[in-house]
C-alpha cells in the first residue's frame, strides 16, 4: 500500500510490502517525495509472505470511562485499513479490564474484515476444555478471523492464587492445553489422560472455520516461550524485544520446530511494538517514558520500541523485518485520551489505509489533536 500524504511529521513517503528477506525493503522512505515499492517476492521456499499491522488499545486501563471505547477502536482499525485487533488478558487486578474472549465476539459483531486475537491469553490459568469451546464458535462464526495468542500469564502469583493454579507448574500445564485444545478443534471424540487435565469421549460443536484448528500463537521473549513455539505453537508474538533479539529467537523457533518434525510459517513471527509518533524526536521520548508496561534494565525501552518521527518508526518496523518479523501489533505509547489520535496517525502515515469517508463510521468521532 502507498501513501499519499505523510503530513505534518515528516516529508517521507512510506509504503509497506513483503520483501525478500536478504535484499529487498519492506518499508521505504524517500525524502525527494517519490514513493518506494516493496517487492512482494517470495522466498526461497516460494510462498509469498506477507507484512501485516494490528493494533492493541494505547494505555493499559484505557476504556472504563466509555463503553463505546470498543466500538471507536474498531472504527479506527476499518477506517485506516489496520489488519487486526488484539486484546490483553487480564483475571484480576484494579484498572479497567475488557475480558478477551468476550470483548472479541464484540469485535466480531461490529466488524466483518478485521481480524482479532489476544495478547495473549494467560493460558495456565483457564480450563482448556471451556476456552476450546468458547474460541471454536468464536472462529466458526467469524469465519476464521480469531487468533489464539496464549503466553504463561503475568509473574505476580496473585492471579495464579486466585484462579486455583500453581504458578510453579504453568509452562508444563500451557503444553498440554495446547495439544488438548487441538484435538478437541478437529476431532469428534476426544479422551486425554494428561498430568493435568482429564477427559474422556468428549466433542465440541461447532468446529472452528479454520482447519485443521485456528493458528495458536504463543507470546513471551525467553529462549522457553521461543522453543515452546516450535514444539507446539504456530507462531511467535513477542514483546518487548529488540532485533537481534527476534532475530535470535526465529533461530530457536525454526531450530526447535526442525527438531520435532513440524514446520512454521516464515511469516509466523510476529511483534508487539510500542510506538508513539512526533516530530521532536527527544520529546516524544521524554512523553512516552512513562507509559511503557514493562521496563527491562538491561537496555532502554527505545531500543525495543518505536518513538519520534514517521521516518524513524517505519526504519525500526524495517529493522524488525530485516531480523525475521512479519506480523506486527502496534501499541500507542501515550495516555487513553490520545491513543485513538495516534492509531489514526499510524493508519495515515505508515499503513497508507485507503481512504474512508466519515459517513460510513457510523458515528465515530475523530478525537482531538494532541501532538
Amino acid at each position: 500500500m502507498r501513501i499519499p500524504h505523510m503530513g505534518a511529521h515528516q516529508g517521507a513517503s512510506v509504503c509497506l510490502n513483503r520483501r525478500n528477506r536478504r535484499d529487498q525493503h519492506v518499508i521505504g522512505v524517500n525524502y525527494a517525495g517519490q514513493y518506494t515499492h516493496g517487492s512482494g517476492k517470495v522466498d526461497q521456499k516460494g510462498v509469498k509472505m506477507s507484512v501485516a499491522i494490528g493494533y492493541v488499545p494505547g494505555a493499559f486501563g484505557q476504556g472504563g470511562q466509555d463503553p463505546n471505547f470498543l466500538r471507536q477502536l474498531v472504527q479506527v482499525g476499518d477506517a485506516y485499513g489496520y489488519d487486526s485487533l488484539w486484546l490483553s488478558d487480564r483475571i484480576v487486578g484494579q484498572q479497567f479490564s475488557l475480558e478477551p474472549i468476550v470483548a472479541l465476539s464484540m469485535v466480531a459483531a461490529y466488524s466483518d474484515r478485521l481480524k482479532f486475537g489476544t495478547s495473549v491469553l494467560a493460558l495456565p490459568i483457564r480450563n482448556p476444555v471451556v476456552l476450546a469451546k468458547q474460541i471454536a464458535p468464536l472462529d466458526y462464526l467469524s469465519r476464521g478471523r480469531c487468533f489464539p495468542a496464549a503466553g504463561l500469564g503475568q509473574d505476580d502469583p496473585t492471579e495464579y492464587e486466585a484462579c486455583g493454579v500453581p504458578k510453579s507448574d504453568r509452562g508444563q500445564r500451557t503444553d498440554e492445553a495446547i495439544v488438548l485444545m487441538r484435538r478437541l478443534w478437529q476431532e469428534d471424540r476426544v479422551t486425554h489422560e494428561g498430568a493435568f487435565f482429564t477427559c474422556h469421549d468428549v466433542s465440541i460443536t461447532p468446529k472452528p472455520f479454520l482447519q485443521p484448528s485456528p493458528p495458536v500463537w504463543i507470546g513471551g521473549r525467553t529462549a522457553a516461550a521461543a522453543k515452546r513455539v516450535g514444539r507446539v505453537g504456530d507462531g511467535w508474538l513477542v514483546s518487548s524485544v529488540t532485533p537481534d533479539e527476534v532475530r535470535h529467537g526465529c533461530e530457536i523457533v525454526f531450530a526447535t520446530a526442525a527438531q520435532h518434525q513440524r514446520a512454521i510459517e516464515d511469516d509466523h513471527i510476529g511483534v508487539l511494538l510500542s510506538y508513539y509518533i512526533s516530530p521532536d524526536g527527544q520529546k516524544a521520548v521524554a512523553k512516552a517514558a512513562s507509559f511503557v508496561t514493562r521496563q527491562r534494565p538491561d537496555v532502554p525501552f527505545t531500543a525495543f520500541s518505536a518513538v519520534g518521527t514517521t521516518a524513524h518508526i517505519a526504519e525500526r518496523i524495517q529493522q524488525y523485518v530485516d531480523a525475521g518479523a512479519a506480523k506486527f501489533v502496534v501499541r500507542p505509547l501515550c495516555s487513553g485520551e490520545e491513543a485513538m489520535a495516534q492509531l489514526e496517525i499510524m493508519g495515515q502515515e505508515i499503513l497508507g489505509a485507503v481512504y474512508v469517508s466519515r459517513e460510513t463510521l457510523r458515528g465515530y468521532t475523530k478525537p482531538r489533536e494532541t501532538i
